[in-house]
């Protein structure tokens, strides 16, 4: 991200939402110098980046490092965007940590963040479980717009799955749907930004779980055959936890939103859109957080396997998973099989997060191999998939002690420890202003004298507006599509007409 400063202070920009007409608040007393910076700035305009650093007392107002003097030789996404993808494993990008990698990862984390800030949590919401925004609306509403993507398809599951803990409900009788929560979306780069990353980059972002923690103790831990479910894959031994594979393929015919499971959904979509970008660069990114990176992580693996992201031309796009605090998804077959792929999975994990440590508590990529080779018949034994870049929440003076388990997990917080990490041993230095004050968004994991309120993004009036007569009602919000006229051409063509 680039940043432009001009005094040696760091002010914090208050946003909740876009409509808010309110000055923001500098946390130095001084009027406000520093808007919160883009991503897509700092990735692709990276001559000079000054680096804003903390001490463990004072206020907000933190010391500037000018480090101006040390002028870098300018690199570009769009020349290295198949190193920041993974195309050799990241090797010598994570420690030290490679400035373009660390922005674009936090570009793709606040996308994931983005179905949390868009999601309807309230159970006195008639619209509770979908999403707050139409999809034409979805970047500009969260003030995302500068991240230059256009949401073309929202995703949905039903709600039937045993994961009461994940899914939402209103307790209203009249709802927009009963067996149905919207689960995340595929958007698009537009031509400009397309321009600015070298390539059309196509992302599906899976939303997970923004708080609590219970929904682990909610999963079987069973891990079961990928093609038990009609996912296709030479190898009976490849396998996933069943929780993560049935909220994937199952769906609802008597519902409209989710008649089509959500891997339908996402296979669809992506075939629809490499059909329309077919004649250009492309990429698949692929991210989530916590419940979300599992949904990631299943979906790459699916549209390799079933060889979706093969052109007419032949050429094989690219598909990469940027995974936030997420869980074990299968096997150490399941992993050997997403090698074989090529799947590229870069893991961004608090080494104090539990939901990263599950499932496989016992069997796991840590045991010894020939612990693990006795036991990979055993439906407990789990393996990572991927590169891990694993950070730590203590090495930030920003953040306080707390047993609350859940801010170890907090992905805004994860999204902080990547922008001051610069590599195992380094000073943490926050490398592009990006607002601490975003941690507490949905969390109380700030040291209490920076001033920043805990859980403080709220709707206003939750929800309510006033009508014509005075009187307070929840308003009407715009009818949600359910599925293209087009799907079943795609479904068809995938195959997969039969199943409908």
């Amino acid at each position: 991200m680039a940043i432009s400063l001009s005094k040696t202070f760091l002010s914090i920009t208050h946003q909740v939402f876009p409509s808010e007409k309110c000055r923001p608040v500098s946390f130095s007393g001084r009027e406000p110098q520093l808007q919160r910076a883009t991503s897509m700035g700092f990735a692709t305009r990276s001559l000079r980046v000054p680096r804003v650093s903390s001490k463990t007392s004072g206020s907000l107002s933190s010391s500037i490092d000018e480090l101006d003097k040390e002028t870098r030789e300018e690199r570009r996404v769009a020349d290295v965007w198949r190193e920041i993808h993974g195309v050799d494993d990241w090797v010598g990008m994570l420690d030290p940590m490679d400035p373009l990698l660390r922005s674009e990862l936090i570009r793709y984390g606040e996308m994931a963040q983005a179905c949390y800030d868009a999601f309807d949590f309230d159970p006195f919401s008639k619209y509770c479980g979908s999403c707050r925004f139409t999809p034409r609306q979805f970047f500009d509403s969260l003030a995302m717009a500068d991240h230059g993507y256009v949401v073309s398809r929202y995703i949905f599951a039903t709600s039937n799955i045993n994961l009461p803990n994940f899914f939402k409900k209103s307790r209203w009788p009249k709802v927009w749907s009963k067996s149905a929560n919207w689960i995340g979306y595929v958007a698009v780069s537009n031509d400009e930004i397309s321009k600015r990353l070298g390539r059309r980059d196509i992302v599906v972002a899976w939303r997970g779980t923004v708080t609590r923690l219970e929904w682990i103790a909610d999963l079987m831990d069973f891990l079961k055959p990928i093609s038990s479910n009609k996912i296709p894959c030479p190898d009976s031994t490849v396998k996933v936890e069943s929780g993560f594979l049935d909220l994937y393929t199952d769906k609802d015919v008597n519902c409209r939103f989710c008649k089509l499971s959500a891997r339908e959904q996402i296979l669809t979509e992506v075939k629809r859109l490499l059909e329309i970008y077919q004649l250009e660069e492309l990429s698949l990114t692929i991210t989530g957080h916590s419940l979300g990176s599992a949904l990631a992580i299943l979906s790459a693996y699916d549209i390799v396997e079933t060889g979706l992201n093969v052109l007419q031309d032949s050429r094989a796009v690219p598909v990469s998973v940027f995974s936030f605090s997420g869980p074990r998804v299968g096997n150490v077959r399941f992993k050997e099989r997403m090698e074989v792929l090529g799947v590229k999975v870069l893991r961004v994990v608090n080494v104090h997060d539990i939901v990263p440590k599950s499932p496989g508590l016992f069997f796991n990529e840590n045991v010894s191999p020939l612990l693990m080779k006795m036991a990979e018949r055993l439906p407990w034994s789990y393996s990572h998939v991927g590169v891990e870049l694993s950070l730590d929440h203590i090495n930030s003076p920003f953040l306080k002690e707390t047993g609350d388990l859940s801010c170890a997990h907090n992905l805004e917080a994860l999204l902080h420890l990547l922008d001051g990490y610069h590599g195992k041993g380094h000073r943490f230095v926050l490398a592009s202003g990006r607002d601490p004050a975003l941690v507490n968004k949905a969390s109380d994991f700030l040291k209490d004298h920076y001033l920043v309120p805990p859980y403080w993004r709220q709707y206003e009036n939750k929800g309510m507006v006033s009508n014509e007569d005075g009187r307070w009602m929840q308003p009407e919000r715009p009818k949600l599509d359910d599925h293209p006229e087009d799907t079943h051409r795609y479904l068809k063509q995938l195959g997969l007409a039969s199943h409908h």
